[in-house]
C-alpha cells in the first residue's frame, strides 16, 4: 500500500478479519493509533510504578553440572519466576539466525504472509495471528506472532511452513531443545524428581510451540500495550529478545514493574503456570508485559515449552510425598490452553480454574 493512502474505515476488519495484522496497519502509513488499540489510562505501564534497583538474576549456565548452577535456578524460579542465561550453548551467530528469519517473514508483501492466517494456513502446524485473542479483546495488543507447532522428527509436520524462514527453525528448535532439557533436568531436581523418564517429558515438554513475535513501529506506543500483563501457560518459555528490548516483570509482592534489559547472547527463561502447578506453587509463573516501540520493528522469539495437549497436569507425587496438600485439582493441559484462550489477558486468573 502507498503511505499516502488513508487507513481503512474499518480497523478490525481490515486487521483482523482480512488477515492484514498490525503489520499490514504500520505498512499502510497510519499516522495516529486507532481506537482499537488505545489502552484505558489505568491499563497502560506507569512510569512511576517501573523499579529500577532491581533485576532478575543472569545466571551462567557454562557447567550445567555444577550443583551451584542447580540451586541458582531453583533459587531464582522460587524468588522471582525469571532468570537470564549465558554460556548456554547456543551462539551469537545461531541467535541472530533466527531473529533475520522472523524478520524475513514479516518482510514479505502481505498477501505472502496472509497465506498462513490462522484458519487459511496449509498446515495446522503454523499460523499467523494477531493480538492475543482479538475477538475476545476490548483493546488488541500492536503485535502479530508466527506460531509453530514443534513434532521432533516428523518431517511431515513442517513440510508446508513458510520457505523463508523453515529451515531456520528447525535448525534453532534441534538446538534450543539440549538447552530446555537441561533447565528442566535441573528444576525438576529442585523438586526432588531423580530422573526426567519419557512419561515425565511427554508432561513437561510434549508439545512446544515457537513463535515469532513482531511488534512494528508504533505511532504512539505510550498508548499502546505490545503484549498485555499475563502469565504464560507453558512448564517454562524460554525466549530470545532483540537488542531493542520492551520486556517488563511484575515484581512478586507489590504493584511495580522491572524491566529486562537485553544482554548480547543471553536467553530469558520464566516459570509457566503448569510448572506452578506441578510444583505445588513452590516456583511461581509471574506476570509481565512488553511495551510498544516507537522507533524501531521489534521482534522477539519465544520458546513455549507445553505439555502434550492430552496430558494430565497436577502437582507431582515427589511434591506431596512428605504429606503436603495439593493446592491444584489434576486438568488437562488441551482443557487450560483452550480456557486460556479463550479471553483476553486477566493476568494470573487462568490459574484459578485448576485451584482446589
Amino acid at each position: 500500500m502507498s503511505s499516502q493512502m488513508a487507513p481503512p474505515v474499518d480497523i478490525f476488519d481490515f486487521v483482523v478479519n482480512k488477515g492484514n495484522g498490525v503489520k499490514g496497519l504500520a505498512d499502510s502509513g497510519i499516522q495516529s493509533l486507532p481506537d482499537h488499540y488505545i489502552l484505558p489510562p489505568e491499563e497502560r505501564l506507569d512510569p512511576t510504578k517501573i523499579v529500577t534497583e532491581d533485576s532478575i538474576p543472569i545466571i551462567d549456565v557454562s557447567d550445567w553440572n555444577d550443583p551451584k548452577v542447580t540451586e541458582s535456578i531453583c533459587k531464582a524460579a522460587c524468588k522471582w519466576g525469571f532468570f537470564q542465561i549465558v554460556n548456554h550453548g547456543l551462539t551469537l551467530e545461531d541467535l541472530d539466525k533466527i531473529k533475520d528469519a522472523g524478520h524475513r517473514f514479516f518482510g514479505l508483501p502481505n498477501q505472502e504472509r496472509a497465506k498462513y492466517w490462522k484458519g487459511k494456513s496449509p498446515a495446522n502446524t503454523v499460523s499467523l495471528s494477531t493480538s492475543f485473542s482479538p475477538h475476545a479483546e476490548a483493546v488488541l495488543e500492536w503485535k502479530d506472532f508466527l506460531s509453530f507447532r514443534y513434532v521432533s522428527g516428523d518431517p511431515e509436520a513442517s513440510a508446508l511452513w513458510p520457505p523463508v524462514c523453515k529451515f531456520q527453525v528447525l535448525e534453532y528448535m534441534e538446538k534450543a531443545k539440549i538447552v530446555i532439557k537441561r533447565l528442566l533436568e535441573a528444576l525438576l531436581k529442585g523438586l526432588n524428581v531423580k530422573e526426567i523418564d519419557q512419561a515425565r517429558e511427554y508432561v513437561l515438554m510434549g508439545s512446544p510451540i515457537i513463535n515469532f513475535n513482531y511488534y512494528p513501529r508504533c505511532p504512539s506506543p505510550e498508548l499502546a500495550a505490545g503484549v498485555g500483563p499475563h502469565s504464560d501457560i507453558s512448564t517454562i518459555t524460554v525466549l530470545l529478545q532483540d537488542d531493542n528490548g520492551g520486556l517488563y516483570v511484575r515484581e512478586t509482592e507489590g504493584d511495580c514493574w522491572i524491566h529486562v534489559p537485553p544482554v548480547n547472547g543471553a536467553l530469558v527463561v520464566n516459570i509457566g503456570d503448569i510448572l506452578q502447578i506441578l510444583s505445588n506453587d513452590r516456583y511461581k509463573s509471574i506476570e509481565h508485559r512488553a511495551v510498544a516501540n516507537g522507533n524501531k520493528n521489534r521482534i522477539s522469539v519465544p520458546i513455549f515449552v507445553n505439555p502434550a495437549p492430552d496430558a494430565v497436569i497436577g502437582p507431582l507425587p515427589e511434591v506431596l510425598e512428605d504429606g503436603e496438600k495439593p493446592i491444584y485439582r489434576e486438568i488437562v493441559f488441551s482443557d487450560y490452553f483452550k480456557y486460556f484462550f479463550s479471553k483476553g489477558h486477566e493476568g494470573k486468573k487462568t490459574m484459578d480454574c485448576a485451584r482446589i
